[in-house]
């Protein structure tokens, strides 16, 4: 019995009670509880994977550019690649591969 009016006493006490209402604010009412903290940092996370992205693409057509520029050869198999250009006296076959389409 008397352990139990020390852990009533404890319970009861004003630094407790609002040390415990303090907590619970800021856990689940505050403008920056712990569920919103954790959805920015997901957000957050989520961004700098984009950002990453961004920069190895920005790295790479930097590259492609400055290939492009300086070298006549490549910038002729870049447009008979990507847009399909060709010579006045060649004839252009496009192979489509239909299984790949199929499998996504």
């Amino acid at each position: 019995m008397d352990t139990f009016k020390k852990i009533l006493k404890i319970f009861i006490n004003k630094y407790f009670l609002i040390t415990v209402a303090f907590i619970v604010w800021m856990v689940f009412f505050d403008s920056n509880n712990v569920f919103t903290r954790a959805r920015l940092r997901d957000k957050l996370d989520d961004l700098q994977e984009e950002k990453h992205f961004y920069l190895d693409e920005i790295r790479h057509d930097s590259a492609l550019t400055h290939k492009l520029l300086t070298d006549s050869t490549e910038l002729e198999r870049f447009a008979r690649e990507k847009y399909l250009m060709k010579k006045d006296n060649e004839d252009l076959y496009l192979v489509v591969d239909t299984a790949a389409e199929k499998n996504k």
